[in-house]
């Protein structure tokens, strides 16, 4: 497979490298102030670029017939807007918070716990993210996603940083040195607690979800999810 890589950070040099691994070819790297991008040789692309950069190269790949996936996140406000084009248009597009099986497993026991507590108003819902000092959005893609899955499985209305109403919950985000992910989902009552927690341990699981959801999608037309990916 023939592989363009949108942003070429630690991420985009991280997917090269698994990339090269599973016998695939990177085409292209594109990044701040790349000029003359040739989506004709790409078979399918990867983005990991910024937030401001994101939504454009998403659109850019539909435009050309170029199946993407995208784990960018800080952009989600137009995601709807994006969907709608890519169905409009015929295309293939997956964008997940985070790739990595872990992650998505976590995702399923987030909801299925978020039913069970649903209805004992004794225990209040709070998360904690902590990321590396160089992550530029907060909360992370993969708390807000956390936040929705309970939301969806819940009486809560919405989300919101650090402190909110009754109704929301709320996501508290530390930055700390080259923290790869920490997410907790954390029940408390008078009485106890109730938390589960995912720890990656470095960003390897991210860049080998991403390939593996890009060589699923290749040759698919529609919108779809790590959920289609992983068969969940």
């Amino acid at each position: 497979m023939r592989i363009g890589l949108f942003g070429y950070g630690k991420m985009g040099k991280m997917l090269a490298q698994l990339a090269s691994q599973r016998n695939h070819q990177v085409v292209a790297k594109v990044d701040v102030g790349t000029q003359d991008i040739d989506f004709d040789q790409m078979d399918c692309a990867i983005d990991f670029s910024t937030p401001t950069a994101a939504f454009d190269n998403i659109r850019n790949c539909i435009d050309h017939g170029v199946p993407i996936v995208s784990g960018t996140t800080g952009w989600l406000d137009r995601y709807d807007e994006i969907t709608e084009y890519c169905n409009e248009k015929k295309g293939a597009f997956i964008y997940a918070s985070n790739f990595s099986l872990g992650v998505n497993l976590f995702f399923e026991l987030n909801e299925k716990l978020a039913k069970m507590m649903n209805g004992f108003d004794e225990y209040k819902v709070s998360m904690e993210e902590i990321h590396h000092v160089h992550k530029l959005d907060a909360p992370s893609g993969t708390a807000i996603t956390l936040a929705k899955g309970v939301v969806h499985n819940s009486d809560y209305t919405g989300w919101t940083l650090h402190e909110g109403n009754k109704n929301e919950i709320p996501i508290r985000s530390k930055r700390e040195g080259e923290v790869p992910g920490t997410h907790l989902v954390s029940y408390d009552s008078a009485i106890d607690s109730i938390e589960i927690k995912h720890t990656a341990h470095n960003r390897q699981g991210f860049a080998l979800g991403a390939i593996i959801a890009a060589e699923w999608l290749v040759d698919k037309t529609g919108v779809f999810s790590m959920k289609d990916v992983l068969n969940l």
